[in-house]
């Protein structure tokens, strides 16, 4: 069992920057894939960029490639996504997620956050 507590949300704008951060509980951390998801008002939930669980690998939606960095401190056992040139059509709710299939693009992670608002302005 992963639970998993995102924080760093907030109110931003156009242009700026935001770092999330997800903890997660458990001792095989590093076992696992990490991904971040977004869901905008009246949309469906969609992936946004998924890290390996040594840190190696990182896939990320045609949408924030670029702009969007995830990377992972398995010691802390935390995720961060570094977010910048954030635009008004990122806002949404970012839920962190966790599985042990790296290719969280493809399904659906079993671990999911709570998720943590992100609110770019124009």
């Amino acid at each position: 069992q992963v639970q998993l507590v995102e924080s760093g949300g907030g109110l931003v704008q156009a242009g700026g920057s935001l770092r999330l951060s997800c903890a997660a509980s458990g001792r095989t951390f590093s076992s696992y894939a990490m991904a971040w998801f977004r869901q905008a008002p009246g949309k469906e939930r969609e992936f946004v960029a998924a890290i390996s669980g040594g840190g190696r690998s990182t896939y990320y939606s045609d949408s924030v490639k670029g702009r969007f960095t995830l990377s992972r401190d398995n010691a802390k056992n935390t995720v961060f996504l570094q977010m910048n040139s954030l635009k008004p059509e990122d806002t949404a709710v970012y839920y962190c997620a966790a599985d042990l299939y790296y290719k969280l693009w493809l399904r659906v992670p079993n671990y999911w956050g709570q998720g943590t608002q992100v609110t770019v302005s124009s």
